[in-house]
């Protein structure tokens, strides 16, 4: 029976040319530790690809995806689950149990709040991130539930990847007509960051690094010469786009 199981596994797993329903949930039973996205819209396809670009694990249910959106996560090589994610099975089979977090992005406040409470019910240690269109709700479910939910007017598409990747980055800001954020990176044993001074990070990524914490030191707007090294805490300046690839050299 194991060997059959094994066997049938294999099938679906390697068979990626029908990448029918039976395989993708084969692939989303082999993540731990990943994340689950509800709502491929024009936000959710841009957080999608944002969490690509972080090594991010992750699996997406949509009840009726584009063609072209399935085509895209198609070549991301990330499972697409189409079907109703309000049902408890379907969230099981995304591997809600196993995950670390849930992302709710559709256009239904309430979908979104229901989905989110059965994923905290299956799941009571996963962390819920959830898009609602109401300023005084999204404060109301993170005072009552611990849920992260953002606002319509604070939408952005590196926000939400970010805080999923656990990166803790503030909501927007405009200024000259640009989003400007603030983000706290906490410097990896593998990052490209190390040995880079404040000013070879200021000029590479044109950002500003309001900052630095290292060797028990606290410095606000570090001096350039200063060089990163590992276990250093950074508090940097800048569009999201930018602080988003910061992020990527830190990995």
């Amino acid at each position: 029976m194991l060997a059959q199981g094994l066997t049938e596994f294999g099938i679906l797993f390697f068979n990626r040319r029908a990448r029918n329903k039976e395989w993708q949930m084969a692939v989303a039973s082999t993540y731990h530790k990943h994340i689950i996205l509800v709502g491929l819209g024009h936000l959710g396809t841009r957080v999608v690809t944002l969490l690509r670009d972080l090594d991010e694990d992750t699996v997406v249910i949509e009840i009726a995806p584009r063609p072209d959106l399935k085509s895209l996560l198609h070549r991301l090589d990330i499972p697409l689950i189409e079907d109703d994610a309000t049902r408890e099975e379907v969230l099981l089979a995304a591997g809600v149990s196993r995950a670390k977090a849930i992302m709710l992005l559709t256009q239904n406040d309430s979908l979104n709040l229901e989905m989110a409470l059965k994923a905290r019910k299956i799941n009571p240690g996963i962390q819920v991130i959830v898009r609602i269109f109401d300023d005084e709700f999204a404060d109301s479910l993170q005072k009552q539930f611990g849920f992260q939910a953002f606002s319509a007017t604070g939408l952005a598409a590196p926000i939400f990847a970010a805080t999923a990747a656990g990166i803790d980055m503030t909501p927007p800001i405009s200024i000259e007509g640009k989003p400007h954020t603030l983000a706290k990176i906490l410097v990896s044993p593998s990052s490209h960051l190390i040995d880079k001074t404040i000013n070879q990070i200021e000029e590479q990524f044109r950002v500003s690094v309001v900052f630095l914490q290292q060797n028990g030191q606290m410095v606000f707007h570090p001096e350039g010469s200063l060089k990163v090294v590992e276990g250093s805490t950074l508090a940097i300046f800048g569009p999201p786009g930018q602080i988003h690839q910061i992020v990527n050299e830190n990995h």
